[in-house]
């Protein structure tokens, strides 16, 4: 819950951050110093990593890039809440891509489906304007929306490639590989996609600080070794919070209220993640649906 707590919070410090930075810079400098600190932890898995590792662990981190770039610039553009929110829906999106790229081999728990359709009922809500439906409606959902529907994309993919690597290699190589490529991702992108700055404001330092060693580093050792203690349910059901603690937060230190019908949304979709880790668990779950709890 600790972790959790963490995770929500940033939504609101990498915002206010996004003042004084561009996102790719910001990112860059946060996973940079989080590969580090893994680097230092990992040391030994490290050495021991083969070409195979390597390419798996490359091919997580690509989506994780494309995560946060697309989760880091929505931010600009819309508020920590719905980013929030919309970023959760991930979790529902993993069997369905199962599903439509993998063609696995089990059919999804009807649960599944019910929680796939509760959470896209409720992005509807949080994203679409009242009243406006079709193409007036899609051209009127704001942009940062939009990027933060892709990133929930690119973070479910992450999920499954993560969870077909981890399968075969130790979490530690693929925790520090695919954080490692991402920050020489953020890099070497960003003059290229952005204007890059940064003013090393108090803001940034603590936003680079937090999400680096809190929410990055000791987050993903934390998790490694919690879970082997909490039924992968109960982490589901702890992990459902991350997106309300970023509403507290940005309740008490924006003053950000959703409405009713944004509201409405974000309730809808953290039912909807709840019916498919709670009850859409299936018999012999495929490579990936699993691992839907390490993004």
């Amino acid at each position: 819950m600790l972790i959790t707590l963490i995770w929500g919070s940033t939504f609101v410090l990498i915002k206010k951050a996004l003042e004084d930075s561009s996102p790719l810079i910001l990112n860059a400098v946060r996973m940079s110093l989080a590969a580090i600190l893994l680097g230092v932890f990992y040391r030994k898995h490290l050495l021991q990593m083969d070409r195979a590792a390597l390419r798996a662990g490359a091919l997580v981190g690509l989506f994780l890039y494309l995560g946060y770039a697309l989760q880091t610039a929505g931010l600009r553009l819309t508020t920590p809440s719905k980013s929030a929110f919309l970023t959760g829906i991930s979790t529902v999106l993993v069997p369905l891509i199962l599903l439509t790229f993998w063609r696995t081999r089990a059919r999804p728990h009807p649960w599944r489906g019910v929680g796939i359709a509760l959470a896209l009922g409720g992005l509807y809500l949080m994203t679409f304007p009242a009243g406006k439906l079709g193409l007036a409606g899609l051209a009127a959902v704001n942009r940062g929306d939009l990027l933060t529907i892709a990133c929930a994309f690119a973070f479910a993919f992450q999920i499954v490639f993560l969870g077909r690597a981890t399968e075969r290699f130790p979490f530690e190589q693929m925790a520090l590989t695919q954080v490692g490529l991402a920050a020489a991702l953020m890099t070497l992108s960003a003059p290229f996609l952005e204007q890059p700055h940064l003013r090393p404001s108090g803001t940034v330092i603590a936003a680079v600080l937090v999400t680096g060693i809190l929410g990055t580093a000791l987050a993903f050792t934390i998790q490694a070794w919690a879970q082997q203690f909490t039924p992968a349910t109960h982490a589901a059901l702890i992990f459902t919070l991350e997106p309300v603690f970023a509403w507290i937060t940005s309740f008490i230190y924006l003053h950000e209220k959703l409405g009713v019908r944004a509201g409405t949304g974000a309730l809808l979709i953290l039912a909807g993640v709840l019916v498919s880790e709670l009850l859409g668990q299936v018999a012999q779950p495929d490579s990936g649906e699993d691992l839907a709890l390490s993004c």
